[in-house]
């Protein structure tokens, strides 16, 4: 090797040790002074370095093993420095992994409950803007804030949005990029604009199409409750000639 080949490979070893060490120094938990600003920061619990607009600390608890993914941002209220009252805003459970370049931005109530994971980039709030007057910019009229609750076991998929009012059961599939709003039951496949329940799990019959509504189809084929079925390309198959 050349000698500007080991002066390279050297000062790139440097650099992702000292990335390495920025990181691990610059990581929010228990036990540094930035984690003692929450509410409450669970044993365990980490928000990785670099770490996104964090505000209303007070009002935010963690629960224990959680792991907050690279530039999340989790915010209570409209920005720091605001008395929000005696009671906690967010709540994340424990043992929860919140993906990269998610926000949760809480204004009333978001609670997330126990063993939730989500992918990057998911956007979770309870509080939208209104339209009510014609005349005044959406911006400037007076948001409305509505609780948002998702039940603990849930995965949300990459890019999902989950609007204020929502309500998510247990053990609940958002697929990724659905725009989420609405009460859903618990082991429910949510997808689409708006979102919708496309799958529900009944007991003794698996996974079945909300068309179906639980009811068990009887003398069915292999395939024919659309279970994980693929889907034939248009123009292909007996019809389509192929």
């Amino acid at each position: 090797m050349s000698i500007r080949g080991v002066v390279r490979r050297a000062a790139g070893s440097l650099i992702h040790r000292g990335w390495a060490a920025i990181r691990a120094a610059g990581a929010v938990s228990p036990a540094n002074p930035a984690g003692y600003r929450f509410r409450r920061l669970g044993d365990g619990a980490c928000l990785s370095f670099p770490v996104g607009a964090i505000f209303g600390e007070a009002w935010i608890e963690i629960g224990e093993h959680t792991l907050v993914g690279e530039r999340v941002s989790i915010s209570a209220g409209m920005g720091p420095g605001v008395d929000l009252g005696p009671d906690s805003i967010v709540r994340i459970g424990g043992s929860c992994s919140i993906g990269r370049g998610s926000h949760i931005v809480g204004h009333q109530s978001i609670d997330i409950g126990d063993h939730v994971f989500t992918g990057p980039y998911v956007y979770i709030t309870d509080q939208n803007h209104v339209y009510d007057d014609p005349e005044i910019p959406i911006g400037r009229q007076w948001p409305r804030n509505n609780p948002v609750v998702i039940g603990s076991g849930s995965w949300l998929g990459a890019g999902s949005i989950i609007l204020p009012g929502t309500r998510i059961g247990r053990q609940c599939v958002v697929a990724g990029g659905a725009v989420v709003r609405g009460e859903f039951p618990d082991h429910s496949v949510i997808a689409g604009v708006p979102a919708k329940v496309v799958r529900r799990y009944v007991p003794g019959d698996g996974w079945l199409p909300s068309h179906l509504n639980g009811a068990r189809v009887e003398h069915a084929e292999p395939g024919t409750a659309g279970i994980a079925d693929p889907v034939a390309p248009a123009g292909t198959g007996p019809a389509g000639g192929a």
